[in-house]
C-alpha cells in the first residue's frame, strides 16, 4: 500500500515527470528531502518503473494512431509478443480477455506508414487475424 501523500506525488509526476523536486515539495507542502526519499522509495519498490516522453505540439497532432485487436495462435504467443515489441510504431501492447488476445497501440507519422505497419502485424507468424480502429481524436490522456 502507498500513502495518500505518495498518491498525490504520483499524480504530480504523471502531470509532469520533469517537475523539480522543489516544485513537488512546494505542491505537497513537505521538504525537498521528503520528496526525494518518497521518490527513491517508490522507485525501489517498483511503483515508479521509469519516466517517459510525451509527444506534444504539431508533432503529436500529426501522428496517426490506431488500436489493433489481434487474435494469436496460442502456441506462438511469446514469439508474436516479441515480434510486436520489435516494431517501433507499437507503443503499447495489452493482453486482453474476449474474442481477441492482444490490443496493440500503433502510432505512425502518416496513413501510409500506418497501413504498412498494419500489414506487417497481420503478416507476423502467429497472428490469425486483426481488427483495427483508427483514432480520430484524443479527448484526453492521463
Amino acid at each position: 500500500m502507498i500513502s495518500s501523500q505518495d498518491q498525490k506525488l504520483l499524480g504530480l509526476l504523471r502531470q509532469s515527470a520533469r517537475a523539480s523536486v522543489t516544485d513537488l515539495a512546494r505542491a505537497l507542502h513537505v521538504s525537498r528531502s521528503t520528496v526525494q526519499n518518497r521518490i527513491r522509495r517508490l522507485e525501489n519498490a517498483g511503483v515508479i518503473r521509469g519516466y517517459s516522453v510525451q509527444l506534444g505540439g504539431e508533432f503529436a497532432a500529426s501522428q496517426v494512431e490506431a488500436h489493433v485487436s489481434i487474435k494469436v495462435v496460442q502456441k506462438l504467443t511469446n514469439r508474436t509478443n516479441t515480434a510486436l515489441e520489435g516494431l517501433s510504431q507499437v507503443s503499447q501492447l495489452f493482453s486482453v480477455s474476449g474474442e481477441y488476445d492482444l490490443i496493440a497501440i500503433v502510432q505512425a507519422q502518416s496513413l501510409e506508414e500506418l497501413s504498412a505497419v498494419l500489414d506487417a502485424i497481420g503478416n507476423l507468424e502467429g497472428v490469425e487475424r486483426t481488427n483495427s480502429a483508427v483514432v480520430l481524436e484524443t479527448r484526453f490522456r492521463r
